[in-house]
């Protein structure tokens, strides 16, 4: 797998270290199996534990987690040196938990339960949604105004995707496609460039923008939008050309500001806490820093 990068988490399973690799083509968690049983039992040998564990599963007729696994290379915690490992997304490890029959796995279940119950929850009531979203902003130092025009931003965003629903735009690799078509327009980069460019992950591209850059992101949606509810384009190639219409649009917009301001307003910066570093994620206190 080309351009992964390794991460090591040490804070979620009661400081045991849980290996991962981050996919940048799937834009997924791979966690090594053998560390969240090591993590979550007793056993003595976990990779014994995982190989009577993966029997009980074929026997059960249960083998579709095993099926799962993907076998990547992961540094050894012993010697350093990189063996093929078992591993398995985030929705596997989490299926794992659920078959591990151990003391320590009862919390991670009593979690997904109660997670579970929220959404259910949610659906009956989806302004309690609403609610945790403003709540989760909050908490990571957005303020209101902001939250205001990011549920807006939102909004704009689900207006466009019914119109490229109502164009024949039915999958998600389609919706995936249009996007970058904007994205590239007025940007130059697709959207997963956008995120290796500012140093996130799974992180949303959109939280992570200066104000300049969300509007300009706005803009190319909302001028898409507009074109494609005007020309009624079908298909995805049809839409395409739309999108990048779209996002000309925006780069009409930028390039005249930059022209005025003399010089970039794509940004690097984003409002993580931490940064990806090689095999590691190096945990920052930027209000520290700035203090400083």
């Amino acid at each position: 797998m080309d351009n992964n990068k390794l991460d090591t988490i040490t804070n979620l399973f009661e400081g045991k270290e849980i290996r991962s690799i981050w996919d940048s083509e799937k834009e997924e968690y791979f966690f090594s199996v053998i560390d969240i049983i090591s993590a979550l039992t007793e056993s003595s040998n976990p990779r014994n534990y995982w190989n009577t564990l993966k029997r009980r599963m074929t026997e059960e007729e249960k083998s579709e987690l095993y099926a799962k696994c993907v076998q990547l290379k992961m540094k050894s915690q012993k010697d350093g040196k990189s063996y093929l490992t078992d591993t398995l997304d985030t929705k596997g490890i989490l299926r794992l938990i659920e078959s591990i029959p151990s003391p320590k796995a009862e919390p991670f279940k009593l979690w997904l339960a109660q997670m579970g119950k929220e959404r259910i929850d949610e659906v009956f009531d989806p302004e309690i949604a609403v609610n945790r979203a403003i709540d989760y902003y909050r908490n990571q130092g957005y303020d209101d105004k902001w939250i205001e025009a990011r549920l807006k931003g939102i909004l704009d965003r689900k207006k466009l995707t019914d119109v490229w629903k109502e164009n024949g735009i039915k999958q998600n690799y389609e919706y995936a496609i249009l996007t970058n078509e904007i994205y590239q327009s007025w940007s130059g980069m697709k959207a997963s460039e956008y995120r290796d460019y500012k140093n996130i992950r799974k992180e949303s591209l959109r939280d992570n923008m200066t104000d300049i850059e969300v509007a300009l992101t706005d803009l190319g949606e909302i001028a898409t939008r507009e074109l494609a509810k005007e020309h009624r384009p079908y298909g995805l190639k049809a839409n395409r050309e739309v999108a990048k219409m779209g996002g000309h649009a925006a780069k009409v917009a930028r390039d005249d500001l930059e022209k005025n301001l003399g010089k970039s307003v794509i940004s690097k910066e984003n409002v993580l806490n931490y940064k990806y570093i090689d095999d590691k994620k190096l945990i920052e206190d930027k209000k520290f820093k700035e203090k400083k």
